[in-house]
């Protein structure tokens, strides 16, 4: 089979999908050819395919993008709006919270609101505390929505087939560092469901829960560990809100340790939250405290040596696991 980098994984979803369906459609900041297909050129090559009135650059107005795709989506299309970095979510929060979130719940479900919001962040190339912030753990509180991550490409490729056909609003959220990433393209039609964790790596010792870029240092720390004598299973929760309680607290029954690794800050995150269910449902099959790993309570610093500091690092979590399993 071929490899794909995520960023054709994510070009190849929409292509196929708009292809498919003429009510699907791209708008956003730069996304159309004139602008030469977005910063990270997802959308390159698709107005030249379906023209400017499907691939629509739009003026730099956050509120007006989200507000447009939501209009559009109750009007039976499925829009793709791009809010071109995570930290701009907050300019348009209504749209997102008190509308596409909720229009289904408010009309008796009579009016669903199928669109996909795609957005870009990550730590670790200095773009700066306004540019660099993972915020799904606020997406995740707001009932309504689907949060979704993916971690290599052939995952992206499928989410996003499943997001835009998802008949509620999805966050889409793709990490700058992984957009070079490739796997083995899984071909057409191809769609991971929403809300369905992986196993990325079976163990037995700890269960590792983590999601988005952090997968990858999960996936590194477990081989290390391995040659250690510990068994480290890596579940990729792909899909954080809801996530896939199931399948993680399975893992968890079956080791009879957790740690949760993310790379937002620690307090108040989705690691949290699931930490917090499992020590509710797996208690009797514990055999110590839940621990959690995540960025620094502070803003992404700009400086390089800063910044890599404030990320979650790999020996911390080699750390926070040998802590776990009583090895020094």
């Amino acid at each position: 089979m071929a490899e794909i980098t995520m960023t054709q994984a994510l070009n190849l979803a929409i292509d196929e999908a708009m292809a498919e369906d003429d009510g699907v459609f791209c708008l956003g900041e730069d996304v159309s050819a004139k602008q030469g297909g977005r910063v990270f050129k997802v959308t390159a090559g698709l107005t030249e395919k379906y023209g400017e009135h499907r691939i629509r650059a739009t003026p730099i107005s956050e509120t007006a993008i989200v507000g447009a795709a939501v209009g559009a989506a109750l009007a039976g299309q499925r829009p793709i709006c791009e809010i071109m970095l995570m930290n701009f979510v907050g300019v348009c929060m209504d749209q997102i919270v008190n509308h596409a979130a909720k229009l289904r719940y408010m009309s008796g479900g009579q009016t669903p609101c199928p669109m996909v919001l795609r957005t870009t962040t990550g730590v670790g190339v200095g773009f700066g505390g306004q540019h660099s912030d993972m915020l799904e753990a606020w997406f995740a509180h707001v009932a309504g929505i689907h949060v979704v991550t993916p971690s290599n490409a052939a995952d992206a490729r499928g989410l996003m087939r499943a997001a835009i056909d998802a008949n509620d609003p999805v966050i889409f959220i793709e990490n700058i560092l992984c957009y070079g990433l490739t796997s083995e393209d899984p071909g057409p039609g191809y769609r991971v469901p929403l809300g369905k964790a992986a196993v990325a790596k079976e163990g037995t010792d700890i269960s590792l829960i983590t999601y988005g870029r952090t997968v990858l240092d999960a996936l590194e720390v477990a081989g290390e560990m391995e040659k250690e004598g510990v068994s480290v299973e890596v579940v990729d929760l792909r899909t954080i809100a809801p996530y896939d309680e199931a399948t993680v607290l399975a893992s968890v029954n079956k080791t009879g340790r957790a740690l949760t690794l993310h790379e937002a800050v620690r307090p108040f995150g989705t690691g949290a939250e699931i930490a917090a269910n499992i020590q509710e449902k797996c208690w009797d099959n514990l055999k110590g405290p839940v621990r959690r790993i995540g960025g620094t309570f502070a803003a992404v610093p700009f400086a390089s040596h800063l910044e890599q500091a404030w990320i979650p690092t790999k020996s911390e979590i080699v750390e926070q696991i040998k802590a776990s399993v009583g090895k020094d």
